[in-house]
C-alpha cells in the first residue's frame, strides 16, 4: 500500500480550502479581492521620501549630473569628428586581435551597415553612452565585488541589493533618476550604469572566491604584501571571470540604449527606435533596431573573445621595447594614421555620400502591408484560437471563457458536473497510479483551469506559495516568500501581481517547453545545434525593444503580441541550458548504460535527463528572469499588469505608483529565482553532483 506523506494531505486540504472559499464568494467577496481598507500607503509614503530628497539633495544631483556632461559630450564630439573609416578600421582590427578573421570580416560587415544604411552620426551618439558608461559600471561593480569578497557584512548587504537591481525593471529606477538629475542624455548615462555594473559585482566576487588557494600559498611565500597579493595574485588569475562580467556589463549597457532614450531624447540610435515605433513604421525602426543589435553582438563579441584570451598562459619572455610590449597598440596607431591620412585623398572616406546611402525601409514596409493583407485571415484565426483557447482559461477560467461567441457553445450545469466528475476522476486515478503530490498538482490545474489564476482566493494561493517555499528550501525561503506576497497585498497590487504572473507564466512554460524540446535536439544532432547556436545569440544580443518590434507591426498591440514577445526573448535560456545539461553528463555514464543494453529513448529519458535535470532547472531559472524582464517592455503593447504600473507611473511622474510595481516585479523574480534555486540544489544533492556549474 503506497504511504502518503502529512504534507501531501496539508496540499489537498488547501485545494478543498479553495474551492470552500470559491463557493463563498458572492457573501464574502474580500477572499478574492484583497480589502482596500487593508492596504497600506506605501505609495505616498515613498513620494514624500522623493519630494524631500530633492528639496535636501536636488542641487547637488544636478550639479553631478552637470559634471558628468563634460565627459560625455567629449566622446560624442570624438566619435563624429573621427571618419567613418578610420573608426571602422579600428574596431576590425581589434576584432582581428583578440579572434581572428572571422570576427574582423562580421565587425568590418556590420560597421559598414552603420555607414551605408545612414545612421553613422545616431551610432556614434550611442556609443558614446555605452563608452562612457561601460567604464564606469566596470569600476563600481569591481569596487563593490572586492569589498564584498573581503567583508561577510558587506556581502550581506549588497548581494541582496544586486538582485533588486537586476530584478526591479529598469523604467521603475527611470523616474527618481528623472527627477533627482533632470531630463538629457547624462541621465540616461546614469540609468544606463545603475542597470549594467551588477554583473561585474557578482563576476569579481566569484573570480575572486575561485582563485585556487595554491596560487594563494605561493603569492605568500614569495613575500607578496597584501596589496600585491591583490593586484598581482588574486586578480591576474580572476581575470577571465571578471572579464565575463565586464561582457555581461557591455551588453545590459546596450540594452538600456533605447530605455535611456526616454528620458534622454537625443539623436541616437535608441531615439530613432522609439520615435519610428512610436509611428507604427516597421521598415524604419527594424533598420534602426538592427543597428543597435549589430553593435551589441560586436561588442559581445569582443569583450567575450577577450576572456577566453585572459584565461591563456602568457610567455615568460617580456621584451624590454616599448613597441615590442605594446605591439597590437602600436599596429593599431599606424593604422588610424594611415587611414586618416587616406581621408585627405578620398573625401568619401571622411563622410559617406548621402546618394550612396541605401535606405530599404519602404520596401520592408510593403512587404509587411502585402503579408498582413494577404494573410489576414491566418493571422487573424492564430490570435483567436490562442487568445480564447489558451490564454482566457488560464486568466479567468473556463466559467467566464466558454459561450456561445468565443467556443460555439454553452458551458451549461451539465457541462459543469462533467468537467468535476472527470478533474476528480483524473486526480483519484494519478493518486493511485504515481502518489499524492502529483495528484494534488493535477487537482490545482483543474481547479485554476475552471476558475481561472486571477480568480483564485488570495488566502489560499499565500498559503499554497508559503508551504511550497518550506517544501522546496526550509523555513528560511517560506518566512521570504510569505514577507514578499505580503507586501504585494498590502500595496494593493495583488489583481496587476496576478496578471503579470498569469501571462509570464504562460509565456515561460511555453518557452520552457519548446526550449527544452529544441535543446534536446541539439544535444543530440550536431547540425541542429549548429542551426540554433546563431539564432541564440541574435535574440539574447538583440535588445529587447527590437525583439517587440516584428511581433508589433504583424499582430498589433494586445495580450498575444506580449506573449509572443515574452517568448522569444525567454526561450534561449531554456534551449542552451538543456543542450548544455543533457552534453555535461558524464561519458562514463553514458558508456554504461550503453554497455548495459539501453537503448537510445531509454539513455535519453533515464540516464541523461534525470542527470541534467538541475541544469535544465537553471535554464527554467533563467527564461523565468528573461520573461520578466520583458514584461515590463511588453507593456508598451497593450498589457495591464504590473509592468504597465512601472509604465504609467514613468508618464505621469509619479514615483510611489512605478515603484511599488517595480519592487512587486523584482519579488516575483527574486522568489522564483530562489524557488528554482533551491529546488535544484536539491536534485544535486539527491542525485550525488557537483553543486557548482
Amino acid at each position: 500500500m503506497k504511504q502518503y506523506r502529512p504534507i501531501d494531505w496539508i496540499w489537498f486540504g488547501l485545494i478543498v480550502l479553495t474551492l470552500a472559499f470559491l463557493a463563498l464568494r458572492g457573501s464574502a467577496p474580500w477572499l478574492i479581492t484583497f480589502p482596500v481598507d487593508w492596504v497600506i500607503p506605501v505609495t505616498d509614503w515613498l513620494n514624500l521620501f522623493m519630494d524631500w530628497s530633492v528639496e535636501h539633495f536636488g542641487t547637488t544631483f544636478r550639479a553631478f549630473s552637470a559634471a558628468l556632461d563634460v565627459p560625455m559630450s567629449a566622446v560624442r564630439d570624438l566619435l563624429n569628428w573621427l571618419p567613418w573609416s578610420v573608426t571602422l578600421t579600428l574596431l576590425t582590427f581589434a576584432s582581428f586581435a583578440v579572434s581572428g578573421w572571422r570576427l574582423a570580416l562580421f565587425t568590418f560587415l556590420a560597421i559598414l551597415y552603420m555607414v551605408v544604411i545612414g545612421y553613422w552620426s545616431e551610432s556614434m551618439n550611442s556609443l558614446a553612452l555605452v563608452a562612457i558608461s561601460v567604464p564606469m559600471a566596470v569600476s563600481i561593480g569591481f569596487t563593490l565585488g572586492t569589498l564584498a569578497f573581503y567583508s561577510q557584512r558587506a556581502k550581506r548587504v549588497i548581494t541582496p541589493l544586486m538582485d533588486l537591481l537586476q530584478t526591479v525593471p529598469a523604467f521603475a529606477y527611470l523616474l527618481p533618476i528623472l527627477i533627482l538629475f533632470g531630463f538629457g542624455p547624462v541621465v540616461g548615462l546614469i540609468a544606463s550604469v545603475l542597470y549594467a555594473f551588477p554583473p561585474t559585482v557578482r563576476n569579481t566576487m566569484l573570480g575572486l572566491a575561485r582563485v585556487p588557494q595554491e596560487v594563494i600559498e605561493a603569492g605568500l611565500m614569495s613575500g607578496a604584501t597584501p596589496g600585491q597579493l591583490f593586484w598581482r595574485v588574486r586578480t591576474p588569475s580572476a581575470m577571465k571571470q571578471i572579464l565575463l562580467g565586464v561582457n555581461q556589463t557591455t551588453m545590459a549597457a546596450f540594452s538600456m540604449v533605447i530605455i535611456a532614450s526616454i528620458i534622454g531624447g537625443t539623436a541616437d540610435i535608441g531615439w530613432e527606435v522609439l520615435s519610428t515605433m512610436r509611428k507604427a513604421l516597421f521598415g524604419e525602426s527594424l533598420l534602426a533596431g538592427i543597428v543597435i543589435a549589430l553593435m551589441a553582438m560586436v561588442m559581445d563579441r569582443i569583450t567575450a573573445a577577450a576572456a577566453v584570451a585572459a584565461a591563456e598562459p602568457a610567455g615568460t619572455e617580456i621584451s624590454p621595447y616599448f613597441l615590442v610590449r605594446h605591439r597590437r597598440l602600436a599596429i593599431a596607431a599606424t593604422l588610424g594614421l594611415g587611414v586618416a591620412v587616406l581621408v585627405q585623398i578620398i573625401p568619401f572616406l571622411g563622410a559617406y555620400p548621402e546618394a550612396w546611402e541605401v535606405y530599404p525601409a519602404h520596401y520592408m514596409n510593403d512587404a509587411l502591408t502585402y503579408l498582413v493583407v494577404e494573410y489576414a485571415d491566418t493571422i487573424n484565426l492564430i490570435k483567436t484560437w490562442a487568445f480564447f483557447f489558451v490564454m482566457l482559461p488560464v486568466k479567468v477560467g473556463f466559467e467566464q471563457t466558454i459561450s456561445p461567441y468565443s467556443w460555439g457553445f454553452e458551458f451549461s450545469s451539465t457541462l459543469k458536473i462533467l468537467y468535476a466528475v472527470v478533474a476528480v476522476a483524473l486526480t483519484v486515478w494519478i493518486a493511485l497510479k504515481h502518489g499524492l503530490s502529483r495528484a494534488a498538482l493535477v487537482a490545482f490545474c483543474t481547479v485554476l483551469l475552471f476558475f481561472g489564476l486571477t480568480r483564485l482566493p488570495w488566502p489560499t494561493l499565500v498559503a499554497m506559495m508559503t508551504l511550497l517555499g518550506w517544501q522546496i528550501g526550509g523555513a528560511r525561503l517560506a518566512l521570504g516568500t510569505l514577507a514578499g506576497l505580503s507586501f504585494l497585498l498590502l500595496t494593493g497590487i495583488w489583481p496587476q501581481t496576478l496578471l503579470s504572473i498569469y501571462l509570464c507564466g504562460l509565456a515561460v512554460l511555453l518557452s520552457f517547453s519548446i526550449g527544452t524540446v529544441l535543446g534536446v535536439l541539439a544535444a543530440e544532432i550536431d547540425g541542429v545545434s549548429s542551426f540554433l547556436r546563431p539564432i541564440n545569440d541574435t535574440l539574447q544580443t538583440m535588445p529587447l525593444f527590437v525583439i517587440l518590434i516584428p511581433f508589433v507591426m504583424i499582430f498589433k498591440i494586445g495580450e498575444f503580441t506580449a506573449l509572443l514577445a515574452i517568448m522569444a526573448y525567454a526561450v534561449v535560456p531554456a534551449i542552451r541550458y538543456a543542450e548544455h545539461g543533457l552534453r555535461s553528463v558524464s561519458e562514463q555514464v553514458v558508456e554504461a548504460a550503453t554497455a548495459t543494453g539501453c537503448t537510445r529513448r531509454q539513455l535519453l529519458w533515464r540516464v541523461k535527463f534525470p542527470l541534467a535535470l538541475p541544469v535544465m532547472m537553471l535554464g527554467l531559472n533563467q527564461t523565468i528572469m528573461f520573461g520578466i524582464a520583458m514584461l515590463v517592455i511588453a507593456a508598451l503593447v497593450g498589457t495591464n499588469g504590473l509592468g504597465q504600473r512601472v509604465y504609467i507611473g514613468l508618464g505621469n511622474g509619479d514615483f510611489g505608483f512605478g515603484m511599488v510595481a517595480g519592487i512587486g516585479m523584482a519579488i516575483i523574480a527574486i522568489t522564483a529565482d530562489r524557488f528554482t534555486q533551491a529546488w535544484s540544489k536539491k536534485r544535486q544533492v539527491e542525485l550525488g553532483l557537483d553543486a557548482d556549474f
